[in-house]
């Protein structure tokens, strides 16, 4: 993969070259983008501008994707989603005489609430008996930790960031549980698996590689899908799950500030593409920007809230333009992998047109200490325009969060806020909600 241009470019090296011409000619490619379930791409004929390559087939470039997330910013929901849209393209790809030599996470992405693959030469041509070489990969991705979540938290997801290879079977199995391996899937999948992994670690030279036909593989994926089924999330409570049904607005204040904010979205030129919810809990102000057409990540540090967004968007959506994930913005995703280049930060995937942070100033001010000057200069790095509620003292909000600790924040008012802000914005506008102690601004950042 690389850049040219601004365009994003993939090439297919020669020793690829079979397993290529064959995905398009047996008519998997067209049937996965049909389906919606592989993005597209077009060839590129004209090799002007890149460097000589021996190696190279051909190169694609690959339908690029308003915002790439990450597994570990996903909600149990999203991981197995993607989880069972792997066995779906695998059954397929049996199906048209091919097999996926890869079943990473990472290969799958969301665009709104709906996975897709992203990897066109995931697949190889598929030869009778041989074994599905990435069953441990797909088990490591997805059902480690899905089992694990099932059993404790949701919050084991976010620990995948520091498994990028996937959460190793061995110690799955030791996280989990003793009734765990009563249950039928999980202890084919990752306990036998496990044990097998094991044997084979510990006596490399005389293990020989299996023949399985193509009907136990069917029985496989079978198998693997009736094992996801069977996990669900946990039902936790968590502090910010039904934040919106413990709101201290009125009915009155909570349309009007519904309305600012749509006010503001409208008043923004040109018109934003994508929008950055930095606060989203479950989508409620979210969805204002997803209904006039940006592109909006719905960004929350509670899984439950946000998991709840994913939710509704999957059953009741009439757009497929929103993405709720799990973030901190206090710990924001940072950058991984190799060379710190294989998966971007929050900042390298921005600037968003436009940042919403409604309801959050109050929780990374006096929730999490942050000065204001910090807050006003990290958000100036993530987007162009800026809606941003302060919610000052008087606010029930702030005093539960003032309960139980010391008032140390002399300079958490409106002045100190918008003296702050004024170092790395523009101020557009900025409203009273009525009926509240609050106001809602509307930034642009200084060029």
């Amino acid at each position: 993969m690389f850049e040219k241009n601004g365009q994003l470019l993939r090439q297919i090296n020669k020793a690829g070259q079979a397993d290529f011409d064959y995905f398009l000619s047996c008519g998997l490619y067209n049937k996965l983008t049909e389906l919606k379930w592989l993005i597209p791409h077009t060839e590129v004929k004209n090799y002007a501008g890149l460097p000589a390559d021996p190696m190279r087939y051909k190169v694609i470039q690959p339908q690029r994707l308003p915002f790439v997330s990450y597994p570990y910013e996903w909600t149990f929901d999203q991981l197995k989603d993607a989880a069972l849209l792997t066995l779906k393209i695998q059954a397929l790809a049996l199906s048209r005489g091919m097999i996926l030599k890869d079943a990473s996470a990472y290969n799958v992405q969301f665009v709104g609430h709906k996975p897709v693959l992203i990897d066109s030469l995931s697949f190889s041509i598929y030869e009778i008996g041989t074994p599905w070489k990435a069953y441990r990969q797909f088990c490591e991705h997805f059902v480690a930790p899905l089992a694990i979540a099932y059993y404790g938290s949701p919050q084991i997801i976010r620990t995948l960031s520091a498994f990028l290879d996937g959460l190793p079977l061995e110690m799955a199995v030791r996280l989990l549980p003793q009734r765990a391996r009563f249950k039928k899937g999980l202890l084919a999948h990752l306990y036998m698996h496990s044990s097998a992994q094991r044997r084979y670690n510990a006596r490399p030279t005389l293990a020989k590689p299996r023949k399985i036909s193509s009907w136990a593989l069917q029985g496989l994926i079978g198998s693997l899908e009736k094992c996801l089924q069977a996990l669900r999330p946990p039902d936790l409570k968590t502090e910010w799950g039904e934040y919106y049904s413990d709101t201290n607005y009125t009915k009155t204040s909570f349309k009007a500030k519904r309305q600012i904010v749509k006010t503001m979205l409208k008043q923004i030129s040109p018109r934003p593409k994508i929008v950055w919810d930095l606060g989203a809990n479950d989508g409620t102000f979210s969805s204002l920007a997803a209904e006039l057409g940006a592109y909006t990540v719905a960004f929350d540090i509670d899984p439950m809230a946000v998991a709840s967004n994913y939710r509704q968007l999957k059953a009741h959506s009439s757009y497929g333009n929103m993405l709720p994930l799990v973030s901190d913005l206090t710990n924001p995703s940072p950058a991984l992998g190799w060379a710190h280049a294989e998966r971007h930060s929050l900042l390298q995937r921005g600037p968003a047109d436009v940042a919403l942070a409604l309801a959050l100033i109050h929780h990374l001010a006096v929730g999490n200490n942050l000065p204001l000057s910090k807050i006003a200069d990290f958000m100036s790095k993530l987007c162009q325009y800026l809606i941003i509620e302060f919610v000052p003292k008087s606010d029930s909000k702030v005093r539960l969060l003032l309960s139980s600790r010391e008032d140390i924040f002399k300079q958490y008012d409106i002045a100190h806020f918008e003296k702050a802000f004024a170092d790395y914005f523009e101020l557009v506008k900025h409203e009273k909600v009525l009926g509240s102690h609050r106001a809602v601004y509307l930034y642009k950042v200084k060029s």
